[in-house]
């Protein structure tokens, strides 16, 4: 076969190149991020033909990365705990802004993943075992979950240290708390951003004057 040939073969009966083979752990990511989603609303439940249509892909395709399904929502069960967005996120906040915008900016960011947090602690996901979890099936450290996020929601308090009633660390542990507190599941009235930051910021007694839900 000469060259001419070998080169069509390999573009195929389209005319066009084919796409260049995705890395195996960047393909990885991709399903996992594809899939976390649909495991967030059917929990376990979940099947792999419907996240390889939201991954774009064959469902053959998930099987060359995971062995099987279980390890598929295991990796999604590790995304959905781990911090590294929400860090990043919580991070690219713009400090110039008031304190109370950065705090709304903030309840999203955290919102979501303490949400995903809270999904694998009541047990939705408790097919989605970490793989070092051994025959326990143990669930992730929450508290790990949690410390990158509020280092970094500290830093946004930073700024206004001078006014602070008390130190910047010490006030993202009590955010933190409330924001977990105020949108658990279950929760028969969840406070709402405005809600939450406004209470945070001026406490539960209105100042005299001030109108109803106001400062």
């Amino acid at each position: 076969m000469d060259e001419n040939s070998n080169k069509a073969e390999k573009q195929g009966s389209s005319g066009r190149k084919r796409a260049p083979a995705m890395e195996a752990g960047r393909r990885r990511e991709m399903i996992v991020s594809a899939a976390l989603p649909l495991v967030v609303e059917y929990g376990a439940a979940v099947t792999t033909a419907q996240i390889a249509r939201a991954a774009g892909i064959g469902e053959g395709t998930i099987f060359r990365v995971f062995s099987d399904k279980d390890a598929l929502l295991a990796a999604c069960m590790d995304a959905a705990v781990r911090p590294d967005d929400t860090v990043a996120h919580l991070e690219a906040i713009a400090l110039e802004q008031p304190l109370e915008e950065r705090l709304h900016q903030a309840c999203e960011v955290l919102r979501g993943h303490m949400n995903r947090i809270a999904l694998a602690a009541v047990g939705k996901l408790d097919r989605m075992r970490r793989p070092e979890a051994g025959a326990k099936g143990e669930m992730p450290d929450r508290e790990a979950g949690l410390a990158g996020p509020r280092a970094a929601l500290a830093a946004l308090f930073e700024p206004d240290r001078d006014a602070l009633r008390q130190p910047p660390e010490r006030l993202a542990a009590v955010f933190q708390m409330m924001l977990l507190a105020s949108g658990r599941p279950g929760t028969a009235e969840p406070l709402d951003n405005d809600e939450l930051v406004g209470l945070f910021l001026h406490g539960a007694v209105r100042a005299p004057g001030a109108p109803e839900g106001g400062a």
